[in-house]
């Protein structure tokens, strides 16, 4: 079936859309960097509820020492999949890519930060060290990693074209995340964000993304994660709008079946406002910023830059010195 809006989204529409998409990635990655790894109940007690950026714990694991609306490895590495895929006209290097995961650790660990590379990655990173084939590195992989670098691929990619779109979504995953599971993920994501910025409804956007995710769940290791029933779960969850209920039964952790279909709740009950969606991923437990992340991509490119407040717009792309727009427009250049 065809999903595709009837209404062609204009150019400087979908190039619109594309920058919202990398603009909701950087603020809900910001809004989540103080509060990833704490629970709920922590978050609650220390912050009640995300509503700003904020300033991390000294004792934070992985932040301390970021200032408010610091980003985090979710949208520097969504960068370098964006580098990638523009210099070389919509092609993805893997090896390349390899080793600019590497270099980005080495400059993370320069900077004296702590939020390094992630289990899936620096497994499958060692797995290539040691001569394995690039189609096996990865076939371990079933965190968000993928799902959460995985916007440049969105707005590269048309959603007129979804059997190109999951082949790309696969191309730029398996290094890493080469299960059905974390693929099955990323594809979802890069479905919804790709269906909103050619025009489709929130509701058109999610069928899309499911439909992608069925596709793409039927490469790599099968692993068992049955990640489009548990979108599709999540999704009868947050047409209830009930976010506690959305935490509690499909979880908030760094797999890409817990996350991932989380996030995609949220952008169903926040399709309207995208602040408010990526305040409460922010707010929700556990993997925090990437659930912020994914969830303020996907709202980014549905409701477009302009429903993000200004001010959080300026400290994200001053403090962070992103030229957001360029990338995205770079990236929907080549759209097809």
């Amino acid at each position: 079936m065809s999903l595709v809006s009837s209404e062609v989204m204009s150019t400087s529409a979908q190039k619109s859309r594309s920058y919202g998409a990398l603009l909701g990635l950087a603020i809900g990655d910001a809004l989540g960097m103080p509060t990833q790894s704490l629970s709920f109940e922590e978050i609650r007690e220390q912050f009640h509820k995300v509503n700003t950026f904020n300033e991390p714990s000294a004792h934070h694991p992985y932040a301390a020492g970021l200032k408010p609306g610091m980003i985090t490895d979710d949208t520097e590495q969504s960068l370098l999949v964006a580098s990638l895929l523009t210099r070389n006209k919509g092609e993805f290097d893997q090896l390349e890519f390899a080793r600019q995961l590497l270099s980005w650790e080495d400059s993370i660990r320069d900077r004296g930060l702590l939020d390094l590379l992630g289990p899936s990655t620096k497994a499958a990173l060692a797995n290539l060290q040691a001569g394995m084939d690039v189609s096996l590195t990865g076939r371990e992989g079933t965190t968000n990693g993928a799902a959460m670098r995985i916007s440049p691929v969105g707005i590269l990619c048309s959603s007129s074209n979804l059997d190109g779109l999951v082949r790309k979504v696969v191309e730029v995953s398996m290094l890493t995340h080469n299960t059905s599971s974390a693929l099955g993920a990323a594809a979802g994501v890069a479905g919804i964000i790709s269906g909103s910025i050619d025009g489709l409804s929130p509701s058109d956007a999610v069928a899309l993304g499911i439909e992608a995710a069925e596709q793409a769940s039927i490469h790599g290791a099968q692993d068992g994660g049955e990640i489009v029933k548990r979108i599709k779960i999540a999704v009868e969850i947050a047409e209830t709008g009930d976010v506690e209920q959305l935490r509690k039964e499909i979880g908030t952790s760094v797999k890409a079946n817990e996350s991932v279909p989380c996030a995609i709740g949220l952008f169903v009950i926040h399709k309207s406002d995208p602040w408010e969606g990526c305040c409460v991923a922010a707010s929700i437990g556990d993997d925090t910023d990437t659930i912020a992340a994914i969830t303020g991509s996907m709202l980014g490119a549905a409701c477009g830059p302009e429903r993000f407040p200004a001010s959080a717009i300026n400290t994200v792309e001053t403090l962070n010195a992103l030229n957001l727009r360029g990338v995205a427009e770079d990236l929907a250049a080549l759209r097809h």
